[in-house]
C-alpha cells in the first residue's frame, strides 16, 4: 500500500515545515503534531499511512508515544519511522524495540527518507 497520508510529529516548527515541504513535494498529504497529546487527537481524526516521530519532545517523548501506538490494536498497523537528532546506536536500537519500523537522523536527507518510506510500501 503506497504511503499517501503522513503524520509528522516534532516540537520544532522549523522541522515540521521542512519535513512537510519534503513530503508534499513527493505527493503526500501531511498533518502535524507538536506533542504526544496532539498525536492522539490527530490519530482519532484520521488514521495516517505513516508516522514520522521525533524523540525529544515536552511531556511524553517519541519512544513512549511509539510504544503506546504499537501496542494499541487500532494503530499498531501504522508504521512509525523515528526521525530524530539522537544518533547513537543505542537510541536506534531502543526506538526499534519500542515498535518503530525504521530510524533516520536529522538533518534529514530527502532521498534517504523517501527510500525508507518506499521500502515500507
Amino acid at each position: 500500500m503506497p504511503v499517501r497520508k503522513v503524520l509528522v510529529v516534532d516540537d520544532s516548527k522549523t522541522e515540521l515545515m521542512v519535513l512537510t515541504d519534503m513530503l508534499e513535494k513527493n505527493g503526500m498529504s501531511v498533518k502535524t503534531a507538536e506533542n504526544a497529546e496532539e498525536v492522539f487527537v490527530r490519530l482519532a481524526q484520521e488514521k495516517p499511512d505513516l508516522i514520522l516521530m521525533d524523540v525529544v519532545m515536552p511531556g511524553k517523548n517519541g519512544f513512549q508515544v511509539t510504544r503506546a501506538n504499537s501496542r494499541d490494536p487500532q494503530y499498531a498497523d501504522v508504521p512509525i519511522i523515528m526521525c530524530t537528532s539522537k544518533n547513537q546506536e543505542t537510541d536506534r536500537v531502543w526506538g526499534m524495540r519500542q515498535g518503530a519500523r525504521d530510524y533516520i537522523t536529522k538533518p534529514v536527507d530527502a532521498g534517504e527518507l523517501m527510500a525508507k518510506i518506499k521500502a515500507l510500501s
